[in-house]
C-alpha cells in the first residue's frame, strides 16, 4: 500500500503516531486534544476553550497536509461528558460552513490528559496524497 506520514513541528509529538497518515486520496488525521503547542498542557477547564484550541490544532495538521476546513469530510468527537455536547456543538459551527462534514460524537469515559474532549478528522484529496 502506498501511504506516509504527515507531522507538524507545530504539534507535540506525543506518542508512537502520526499527526496523519496519507493514502488513496484520503488523510486520516489523529485524534487532537486542547494542548497548547508550547506548554504542553491542556488550556482551560471547560470545553469551549478546550475544543477551540483543538481546532487550531487540527488547523496546524490540516496545513501541514496542505488541507483546510473545507476539505473535511468527516468529524469524529469524543466527548468526557455529553453535557458538553452544546458547547462543542458551537465550536464546531464557527469552524465548519455548509456543506458540512459527516460527525460522530461519542461520550467516553476518560480521555488523555483528563481531557473533555477529543477530534479526528478524515479528509478527501488533499494536494500530498499519493
Amino acid at each position: 500500500m502506498s501511504r506516509y506520514a504527515i507531522n507538524s513541528k507545530k504539534l507535540p509529538k506525543a506518542g508512537p503516531y502520526s499527526h496523519a497518515v496519507a493514502v488513496k486520496g484520503l488523510v486520516y488525521f489523529s485524534g487532537q486534544v486542547g494542548l497548547d503547542p508550547k506548554s504542553g498542557k491542556l488550556v482551560g477547564p471547560d470545553v469551549t476553550a478546550q475544543t477551540k484550541q483543538t481546532f487550531k490544532n487540527i488547523a496546524a495538521a490540516l496545513k501541514e497536509a496542505e488541507c483546510d476546513f473545507d476539505d473535511v469530510i468527516k468529524v469524529n468527537v469524543f466527548l468526557s461528558d455529553m453535557n458538553d455536547f452544546q458547547a462543542m456543538n458551537a465550536v464546531m459551527a464557527e469552524v465548519f460552513e455548509e456543506p458540512y462534514p459527516a460527525r460522530t460524537t461519542i461520550g467516553v469515559a476518560a480521555l488523555p490528559l483528563n481531557a473533555k474532549v477529543e477530534i479526528e478528522v478524515i479528509c478527501e484529496n488533499g494536494p500530498l496524497t499519493p
